[in-house]
Formats: C-alpha cells, sequence, structure tokens
C-alpha cells in the first residue's frame, strides 16, 4: 500500500512510545494555549471543525469516508487513532488521522493529527508543539509493538495475533485537540481530560 511508502501518511502515537515534547516553534507561545489567541490559529481550528463535523460523534461515516484502519487500541490520554491511508500532505481541514474517545457503542470525535518523518521547517499552523512516536510494527486490531525495522515485525501481533499491516520510522507527530477542551493546550499530545475514557 503506498502509505507504507509516503511515511507522510502513516500515523501515530503511544503513550509508552512518546517523547517528551521539546520543540515549540512560537517562542511567546503560550504552552497551555493557543499561542496566545493567535486569531490565524483560531481560523484554522474553525475550518478543520466544520470540515470534520459530520465526523464529530459518527465513526461510521469517517470510516466510511476512508478513515477506517485503526491503528491504536484506547491510548491513555489520547484515544482509539483511526488512520484514512490516502490522505497525503498537510491540510487542516483533511488530518490523515481522527482520534475518538468511546463510551459503550458510541463514539466522540476528540482530536486530529498529522505524522511527519522529520520536523517540518515552517510549522504549519502557528505555535505548533510537536511529539515523537517511535517506529512501530502494526497490526490490523490497532495493537502495535516499537521495532527498530519492518524486518523485525512479527507476522502477527504478540499480543493479540492479529494480522501484521504496516511498520513506520521515528515519526515527529502534531496533535490538533479541536472537538474536546484540552488544559495542557491545543497541540499537546495527551489530554488529562480523557481520563475517564481510559480503561473504556
Amino acid at each position: 500500500m503506498r502509505f507504507l511508502i509516503i511515511f507522510s501518511t502513516v500515523i501515530t502515537v503511544a503513550s509508552v512510545c512518546l517523547i517528551p515534547l521539546t520543540w515549540a516553534d512560537d517562542e511567546h507561545a503560550h504552552q497551555g494555549g493557543t499561542t496566545g489567541g493567535s486569531r490565524e490559529l483560531a481560523g484554522e481550528i474553525a475550518r478543520a471543525r466544520v470540515a470534520l463535523a459530520p465526523f464529530a460523534t459518527d465513526l461510521g461515516r469517517a470510516k466510511a469516508r476512508g478513515y477506517k484502519l485503526q491503528i491504536t487500541p484506547m491510548m491513555p490520554g489520547m484515544g482509539y487513532h483511526f488512520l484514512n491511508p490516502d490522505v497525503e500532505g498537510f491540510d487542516v481541514r483533511r488530518p490523515p488521522i481522527l482520534v475518538y474517545v468511546r463510551r459503550g457503542r458510541n463514539a466522540q470525535l476528540v482530536a486530529a493529527e498529522w505524522v511527519f518523518t522529520s520536523k517540518p521547517a515552517k510549522p504549519p499552523l502557528p505555535g505548533a508543539r510537536y511529539g515523537s512516536f517511535a517506529a512501530a510494527c502494526h497490526y490490523e486490531d490497532g495493537t502495535f509493538t516499537p521495532s527498530s525495522s519492518e524486518a523485525a515485525c512479527a507476522k502477527t501481533s504478540p499480543e493479540s495475533g492479529a494480522a501484521f499491516t504496516f511498520w513506520h520510522p521515528d515519526l515527529v507527530t502534531l496533535h490538533l485537540w479541536l472537538w474536546y477542551p484540552n488544559p495542557e493546550g491545543v497541540f499537546n499530545s495527551t489530554n488529562p481530560l480523557v481520563a475517564p475514557f481510559n480503561q473504556d
């Protein structure tokens, strides 16, 4: 599949693989907020929210529109990550990854995510802050295991026995909490307010 070669569409993030955020592209950015109330950022968030509104509480619709590859289980402080492998490049209205939380059969979109093989030379959003996700093998049920090479990936998940789907190298991640408040900031990789969903 094409997304296995073009890593800008490959996915993201797990608490066991996260490296603490160390980059801030706007030295005046508010570490817990939206870069000092940037009008530009607010406008970009508004564009994203309008574009993704059809998926806000409808995971089935998101899957039908291409976000059908579950790439993580429920990640504490984050959610379930769903990848659309056909998305390339950066478009705030069409992220490659949607992050959901669930309660029973109900799902709620909480964040969007983009991934890069290296830190972008120019921040795609004002005040963007990044995280990291170590190289890993992914399996069709969302389980994954850290791995430095695809050759080392087991054909089935050591955890669940699910079939192997893809491997990715070390990635730079960009979360945008556009559908759920985050006291740590809209770009923070994790969100303490997601804690009630951690065991769901």
